[in-house]
């Protein structure tokens, strides 16, 4: 989604403004601007489509002095990408400019009233309503900038994170949100605003993230007050430490984000469960889930929102606590929850999972849910998040960083915080006798290390993208616990190679698939060592009596299945509730090596951005 980066100081605000942006560029965008105050008291706005490095070059050779700036990556809504929808937008006399994430909803019945009053648009966006908005209340109630921008955001219906610049009052930067995310950064004698904290972490470590409702002046000085946008009044904020370090978000040698992400499962699943698990002692703890014991056990009903890679994540999920807690759980769209009246009550849970913990359809599923008494839990890996803030309790997954659009690490350890809390549900509910419940804990242990075996196939998967990168169609098959995992594969596919795939239930093939089938249709089948096992064996002998071209992940041993694939990947065994964790690792390196080989931007796929803050 869009990006936001804004700088005032007494430091030149381009190379900051600038770098900034490059931090964010992982959101996903196609179009960058910056508009800065230079030492003359000029406010030059320079903005290009395509990638900062575009940016920078238009810039090249004109005025980028000054201190004060903002900057912004955009992620078409309203408008086609070009140079004139790409953020900032100014008015009329070019003395204020705005940069905006989000949508205004009722942009069109305000750009009709303005256009009424004279005013003229040079842009198909939503958001230059924003910057005549604020123009026109200044002139009429002759208030100054901060006010004038409170009032236009009284007026607005929609998401925003905006920050507003104006060379009238320049030793300020307004800021403000409502459902986009936005930090504060605090350093010596001066300030920033970023969408997140990626370009913050080489500057400052105090940080103070804005809450819903809420605006700030950013002063040269480097003081700052916080007011609630609706009655202006003042708001204490509370100055947090940045959880987060500047080699997190550098590729450490690797050629891309994902790749290096790939790789970082192993120490990602272990942060993800230190603390929260013993084997020794043969315990699980997730506080959130303690702190409402009684709640999770008297359950009718526990209903998983999210969306993309995360409501893959929720529907393993799903089998976790239902085969091990013996909980009804229904996993749901977040973007479809609230359109269909679903029945939600005070004694049902509703967990959100989402990686940044800002995905406006999963926040507006929990606004539903809170709104019916029910208990809110969420479950997200960035700190501070609006999802994080807005539930009853939670757990972070500590994955660190994620910066590749296409999730790989955040599906780990979302599955591995899933399996934490279905064996401690199933303790409390005494639903698992204690042999099997430490089989269960030591296993889950000793996945980083079989995740670390799997990676040395990397070279072997990458021969096997080599062979099928030029296929048109994909087609992935699972059963049980694994079928989710043949959605999060053809995802993966489709995300960064572009090449249409479809993940199936095994089962489900006959019912339609199989008609796709020829020699030329790679069929990916996850077929490790299961309950499933002898199933899955034969929809395989189907797909290859139609010459489907089968890829097989299998469990180490298997021999039954190696006679039959063209390519078998092979697994460690662990435990069938586990297989997820360890069958996508090798789904998300072939996908990579597709990606890599068929020329697509493998961090930044088209099209596609890493939160989504719109609905």
């Amino acid at each position: 989604m869009c990006g936001i980066v804004g700088y005032i100081g007494k430091k030149q605000a381009f190379p900051i403004v600038i770098n900034g942006l490059k931090r964010l560029e992982y959101r996903g965008y196609d179009s960058a601007g910056i508009a800065l105050l230079s030492a003359d008291n000029q406010l030059n706005i320079y903005k290009k489509k395509g990638k900062v490095k575009a940016l920078e070059d238009t810039a090249d050779g004109n005025d980028i002095s000054g201190t004060v700036g903002i900057g912004h990556t955009r992620w078409a809504t309203h408008g086609e990408a070009n140079d004139t929808n790409a953020h900032p937008h100014f008015n009329t006399n070019g003395d204020i400019a705005v940069i905006h994430n989000g949508i205004i909803e009722n942009y069109y019945s305000l750009k009709t009233e303005l256009q009424e009053r004279g005013y003229q648009f040079r842009s198909e966006t939503d958001t230059e309503v924003l910057v005549h908005l604020i123009d026109e209340i200044k002139k009429n109630v002759q208030c100054s900038l901060e006010e004038a921008v409170r009032l236009a955001l009284n007026e607005v219906v929609g998401a925003y994170a905006i920050v507003v610049i104006s060379k009238n009052e320049p030793d300020k930067l307004i800021a403000a949100k409502l459902s986009s995310p936005m930090v504060l950064g605090i350093g010596d004698d001066e300030l920033f605003v970023a969408s997140d904290g990626s370009p913050l972490v080489e500057h400052t470590k105090k940080v103070t993230y804005l809450s819903d409702g809420q605006m700030a002046v950013l002063h040269m000085s480097g003081a700052f007050e916080v007011k609630f946008i609706k009655d202006n009044s003042v708001h204490i904020p509370y100055i947090d430490e940045l959880q987060l370090k500047l080699e997190q978000i550098e590729k450490g040698g690797f050629e891309h984000f994902m790749m290096k992400e790939i790789h970082e499962q192993p120490l990602a699943i272990k942060n993800s469960i230190r603390g929260r698990i013993d084997s020794q002692q043969f315990w699980v703890n997730l506080g959130g889930v303690r702190e409402h014991e009684a709640r999770f056990k008297n359950a009718q009903k526990i209903t998983i929102v999210a969306c993309g890679t995360s409501w893959h994540s929720g529907l393993i999920g799903e089998y976790l606590i239902e085969d091990l807690a013996r909980i009804n759980v229904e996993v749901e769209y977040a973007s479809e929850f609230r359109y269909r009246n679903p029945v939600i009550t005070e004694n049902d849970v509703v967990i959100a999972i989402s990686q940044s913990g800002e995905t406006a359809d999963t926040k507006a599923a929990l606004e539903l849910a809170k709104s019916k008494g029910a208990l809110t839990y969420g479950i997200c890996n960035v700190v501070g998040s609006n999802i994080s803030r807005m539930t009853d309790a939670g757990s972070y997954t500590h994955a660190g960083p994620e910066i590749g659009v296409a999730s790989t690490k955040a599906f780990t350890t979302q599955v591995s915080i899933l399996a934490l809390m279905a064996l401690q549900l199933a303790e409390i509910k005494g639903t698992l006798s204690q042999t099997k419940f430490n089989q269960y804990i030591s296993e889950l242990e000793a996945l980083p290390a079989k995740i670390e075996h799997i990676l040395k196939a990397n070279s072997y998967i990458e021969k096997i993208a080599e062979t099928f990168q030029h296929a048109t169609n994909f087609l992935y098959l699972g059963r049980g616990y694994n079928f989710p995992v043949a959605l999060e594969g053809a995802l993966k596919l489709k995300e960064i190679s572009y090449i249409h795939a479809e993940g199936y239930p095994a089962a489900e093939m006959k019912h339609g698939p199989i008609a796709l089938i020829d020699e030329n249709m790679p069929v990916v089948v996850l077929a490790p060592h299961t309950q499933h096992y002898e199933k899955v064996l034969s929809n395989i002998e189907e797909v290859k009596t139609r010459k489907g071209r089968i890829i097989a992940v299998v469990t180490e041993g298997d021999t039954e299945i190696s006679k039959l694939a063209e390519y078998v990947i092979r697994i460690p065994a662990t435990e069938e509730p586990f297989t997820p964790i360890l069958s996508v690792i090798p789904l998300q390196l072939l996908a990579y090596h597709i990606a890599v080989m068929r020329g697509c931007d493998v961090d930044q796929p088209r099209n596609l951005a890493k939160s989504v803050t719109v609905e």
